[in-house]
């Protein structure tokens, strides 16, 4: 199963936790690295089993869950900048004072508003969590829809793609499988989506690229991979050092 999917039909725990597990590993939520159970992995010149290990993984690799989903699209988060910036803030412990003074805005009170207001909308979001989980029970004819991926940019109607919609556009587009190369790239934002998404999955995961490296096997795929190599950035699938040296994808 994808990441992406794993992330987005996780529990509020499990999303808490950052990690889920299967039957033989623990899963990061967050990346994707797995790490076996029964096994203890050293770090620091101390020994942990499976489970804490994974803890420790996601505090050195993304230092904290929070950060992580504080640092996510959006449109993702339904959080607006103002929003993103105050939580950030409340997270690392600061009174109504201290982040009244960090922001320069208003007064005390003003931040208690603030405060309010967001504890408002994660009542608003528990109810409609709710309702959803409810109406999975009653709704027989609600379509399966392809998990947006978590760096997407810019998430819009484009990414309303269903299963059914995927399959059709990859053998549209990738007559031979999409592990072949692709016969035409789509003008449509929708298709061109699908199409990314399966060019991404080709690319090797915690891999460094080297741009000749990189469009040698954009080349296989597609004959002007220079632009297919642009869009895999434009759509959040990959990401690249300034000065271009390095390419690799995102998770």
């Amino acid at each position: 199963m994808e990441n992406s999917t794993l992330f987005w039909n996780a529990s509020l725990s499990e999303l808490k936790h950052g990690y889920v597990q299967d039957k033989d590993s623990y899963i990061c939520l967050l990346c994707g690295e797995k790490v076996e159970k029964g096994i203890i992995y050293p770090h620091e010149d101390v020994l942990f089993e499976a489970e804490r290990y994974m803890r420790v993984h996601i505090e050195n690799t993304h230092k904290s869950v929070f950060e992580y989903l504080i640092g996510m699209d959006k449109k993702l988060t339904g959080l607006t900048d103002h929003q993103n910036s105050l939580l950030r803030l409340f997270y690392q412990g600061l009174n109504d004072t201290e982040v009244q003074n960090e922001l320069g805005i208003g007064s005390t009170s003003t931040i208690r508003h603030h405060r309010f207001v967001l504890k408002e909308k994660e009542r608003q979001a528990k109810v409609f969590l709710a309702m959803m989980e409810l109406l999975k029970e009653k709704d027989q004819y609600a379509p399966a829809f392809v998990p947006v991926h978590k760096t997407a940019k810019m998430v819009d109607d484009r990414y309303n793609i269903t299963q059914e919609e995927q399959e059709e556009i990859s053998k549209k587009y990738f007559s031979a499988g999409t592990q072949k190369s692709l016969r035409k790239f789509p003008s449509k934002e929708k298709q061109r989506l699908v199409v990314l998404r399966e060019i991404a999955k080709q690319l090797k995961v915690e891999h460094f690229y080297k741009e000749k490296e990189l469009n040698e096997v954009l080349k296989e795929i597609y004959e002007d991979y220079v632009m297919i190599r642009r869009y895999l950035i434009e759509y959040g699938f990959i990401d690249r050092k300034p000065d271009g040296s390095q390419y690799w994808v995102k998770k």
